[in-house]
């Protein structure tokens, strides 16, 4: 999967720089089409996805929460088994460093989808 990195939007230190503003023109469409770069090329053609982006954020925040609790494993065992593999300190090193920043940036994501997720169930309301 490839994880936009996600900026912010001036107002929203949660709202994500590629979605428009809720209530503005085709910001739906903008918020469904990020979404769909988060979670899997096969979720994101499934005709239920498609037709609800509420469904497809619920999906996206399903995702995220999943991938940051494979990043904190990772981040978490790293010290105990990549020397076991082989793994040089300097590349145990960076690689805790990649991880932490992973889940740093991976939390700030989650925020976001959150964020247009409520707007989302907001504009249907």
């Amino acid at each position: 999967m490839t994880m936009t990195l996600t900026k912010t939007r001036i107002g929203s230190s949660d709202w994500p720089c590629q979605v428009k503003t809720p209530g503005s023109y085709d910001w739906e469409r903008s918020a469904a089409k990020w979404l769909r770069e988060l979670v899997p090329a096969r979720y994101a053609s499934y005709p239920a996805l498609i037709r609800h982006p509420v469904l497809l954020a619920r999906h996206a925040q399903i995702q995220v929460q999943n991938e940051i609790r494979v990043a904190r494993t990772a981040l978490q065992t790293a010290r105990a088994d990549l020397p076991a593999l082989g793994m040089p300190e300097s590349v145990i090193e960076h690689t805790i460093k990649m991880y932490a920043a992973e889940v740093m940036q991976l939390q700030h994501i989650a925020r976001s989808v959150r964020a247009v997720s409520q707007a989302l169930v907001d504009r249907g309301r």
